[in-house]
């Protein structure tokens, strides 16, 4: 039953408020096209374009690959219009761009968040 006794223990070091939270990883080589990266609890997709460059600037800013799986933590995504611009963009305008992007990432739908959802509310336009 380590299944159980792994279960009581992570609810118990939850309770009691025990938690060490994670360190930065290491830096590492530029991730794939695809891959997920992030930063405290934004993430966003990695493009086709991001070049090493822009990869060494966002790990200065703190941005790193998601690695373990399954990652249960909740995280706001950037949107992919955002990522884009973020790319295509001068390196004297990342950090205005990367600002702006995060303050647009929202919970994607389906993850619960442990704040009110910022999407707007679906009307129906059948009356």
């Amino acid at each position: 039953m380590p299944g159980l006794a792994g279960a009581v223990r992570d609810r118990l070091r939850t309770m009691l408020k025990i938690r060490k939270p994670r360190s930065l990883p290491r830096r590492g080589p530029k991730p794939g096209v695809g891959a997920k990266i992030f930063k405290d609890d934004v993430r966003m997709t990695v493009q086709a374009g991001m070049s090493h460059e822009l990869w060494r600037w966002l790990q200065e800013q703190g941005w790193r690959e998601v690695l373990f799986r399954p990652d249960r933590r909740r995280y706001r995504d950037v949107p992919t219009a955002w990522v884009t611009r973020l790319i295509d963009s001068a390196p004297e305008e990342r950090a205005a761009l990367l600002d702006a992007a995060i303050a647009r990432a929202v919970y994607r739908a389906g993850q619960r968040s442990g704040a009110a959802d910022t999407t707007p509310p679906v009307i129906s336009q059948s009356e």
